[in-house]
């Protein structure tokens, strides 16, 4: 923790190169990725302060919209499109997820409550070779059923329909440091 800590100490002696900060955001992306610690967005995308919109949850899941119950994930992605006005939604996967894992694995989460509700938004449930640490089929397919549930919010069906945003799914290969994006042309992953 300390040298988290030191950081944060030094971070905060820069004020000049974040004034301008205080101003508003307006970031052009929404990233939608995993909690995983070394899922890192904008390490990934180089991108400055104010530049993402992220929304992380674990196995980057896209629960169901529901208006009468909003969760904060919806609330986050509502935000997001009407209010900032992002241009593009990214759904970004990541090798060895855990979450990802022990669905495809059909891990017994009992001991972990939260985690196994949570993950029961996660439908249909992602398959893929259970013995793959990568998890790579599983997240790739689950990464596409996360974009599916997005185009079933209305908010972003309106905007599709108007042609102001567009939605991609990547996978971040996390031992390679490499991202692939979905190609509709192909219908696979592909290097950027």
């Amino acid at each position: 923790m300390q040298p988290l800590i030191d950081n944060a100490r030094m971070f905060g002696q820069r004020p000049e190169e974040f004034a301008r900060l205080a101003e508003g955001q307006s970031p052009q992306v929404l990233f939608i990725t995993c909690s995983d610690s070394r899922v890192v967005p904008a390490l990934i995308t180089g991108a400055r302060p104010g530049e993402l919109f992220e929304l992380r949850t674990a196995g980057n899941i896209v629960p169901p919209y529901a208006s009468e119950h909003p969760t904060s994930e919806a609330a986050t992605i509502e935000y997001a499109v009407e209010v900032l006005g992002v241009s593009d939604i990214v759904v970004c996967g990541h090798s060895h997820c855990g979450a990802v894992g022990a669905l495809v694995r059909g891990d017994d989460l009992d001991a972990v409550p939260a985690v196994r509700d949570w993950l029961s938004h996660a439908t249909p449930r992602p398959t893929g070779a259970a013995e793959d640490p990568e998890v790579a089929e599983g997240v790739q397919a689950h990464v596409l059923t996360q974009l599916l549930r997005l185009r079933s919010y209305p908010f972003i069906e309106k905007k599709l329909k108007e042609r102001q945003i567009t939605l991609h799914a990547w996978y971040y290969e996390v031992h390679k440091g490499a991202v692939r994006a979905h190609s509709a042309e192909t219908d696979a992953f592909e290097a950027l």
